[in-house]
């Protein structure tokens, strides 16, 4: 079985051109219930440089589908034996003002739209720079 990642390295994922916001927010928590964004924010935010992109996507779909524990070794198996949307297409990116950067090793951390950082890694001629994907065509 192929297996697939969205893993980049050397990377940072600017915010798309059409995100509505000026800088980073947290993402808000709807209904009670956390969504993909909030999931996304909390493990990255708290854990800068220890994930990548294909451990985020994989936990938030663990999440979301409840998974146990013994079921998770398969699953991730399934999960990634497709292609998966990378980091570009997520809420962070598109809607929430957040900039990703992926280090040396594909492990990721966030940098809001409008800070010295985010700034910097835009500008920082030895990372690849893509644009997140726009929310509208």
């Amino acid at each position: 079985m192929k297996t697939h990642t969205t893993n980049y390295e050397n990377t940072f994922i600017a915010v798309a051109d059409d995100t509505p916001v000026m800088e980073g927010q947290v993402p808000p928590i709807k209904e009670n219930t956390r969504t993909v964004a909030n999931i996304q924010f909390e493990l990255i935010s708290k854990n800068p440089y220890r994930f990548t992109s294909d451990d985020i996507l994989f936990e938030v779909f663990a999440e979301k589908q409840d998974l146990t524990e013994s079921e998770l070794e398969e699953a991730r198996k399934q999960f990634f034996s497709k292609g998966q949307a990378c980091m570009r297409a997520s809420p962070l990116t598109k809607r929430y003002g957040w900039g990703i950067h992926h280090n040396a090793e594909g492990k990721i951390a966030l940098y809001p739209l409008g800070s010295d950082g985010y700034n910097q890694l835009c500008e920082d001629e030895n990372l690849k720079v893509v644009k997140a994907m726009k929310s509208n065509k």
